[in-house]
């Protein structure tokens, strides 16, 4: 099949294209840094020409709620009907387990609701795959804090997922039916996203002291079991522990 990935230079779209190729498949690359860009359009029809199915990987840049809303939105248009024009068969949208649970969460989460909600009242039929929090979440979300050596966090609950078992569960669902939602999609283990941060820190050779909070981007409204996969998950073979064995990559 000829495949298109949004987002092919990303952490996720890198994975799911050698994935795509892996398996035999014809993969085509969309970034703006290959030419095609989804805030505008440009290079996009061309792009997609004999396009069968395309998976949407992309992220955002760290910008307000209002401005994720809108990125998200401008992009998922403009794909979606370029997608309608060229034919394609089906839309697989990457998400995350749990927005639609709550109105809260940090910016990224008011941008990825919009996506789901265009995506499903779109002409394109769809996959939308929620997956939980990636291994290395924990150290990125440090990162938005990190000041002088010292970070907050939030002492969240997550059942983290290798990037790798994400990208391959994409590219298996984008070579088959469009599903509508499919299950919620994670690690085979709870983690306290504090000790995660902690573990990666250590095995990158960092030293941040971290401080557990509410107070900051992720907020007490995702405590508890908010953003954990529901009963009928798709388990993903890869821990924390043999992630961080491997180098935290």
């Amino acid at each position: 099949m000829r495949i298109a990935v949004a987002g092919a230079t990303g952490n996720i779209g890198a994975r799911t294209v050698s994935f795509l190729e892996r398996d035999g498949h014809d993969a085509v690359r969309i970034s703006r840094s290959l030419g095609v860009d989804l805030l505008t359009g440009e290079g996009l029809d061309a792009a997609l020409h004999g396009v069968e199915a395309v998976v949407d990987a992309i992220s955002s840049p760290p910008v307000s709620a209002e401005e994720t809303r809108e990125y998200f939105g401008t992009t998922t248009r403009n794909l979606l009907a370029a997608e309608r024009r060229a034919g394609v068969r089906h839309h697989v949208l990457l998400s995350i387990v749990g927005i639609h649970r709550t109105s809260g969460g940090t910016d990224h989460y008011a941008g990825k609701r919009e996506q789901e909600r265009l995506v499903a009242e779109g002409h394109v039929p769809w996959t939308i795959v929620p997956a939980t929090q990636f291994h290395d979440f924990a150290v990125l979300a440090a990162g938005w804090t990190e000041r002088d050596g010292a970070a907050t966090i939030a002492p969240l609950l997550v059942q983290p997922i290798a990037p790798d078992d994400v990208a391959e569960v994409l590219a298996e669902i984008a070579a088959g039916a469009p599903q509508g939602r499919y299950v919620d999609v994670a690690g085979p283990e709870p983690q306290d996203l504090v000790d995660m941060a902690r573990r990666t820190l250590d095995v990158l050779g960092r030293t941040v002291t971290l401080i557990p909070t509410w107070s900051g981007p992720l907020g007490e409204e995702l405590a508890g079991n908010v953003l954990m996969p529901g009963d009928n998950a798709r388990i993903a073979p890869t821990t924390f522990d043999q992630w961080l064995a491997a180098g935290a990559r």
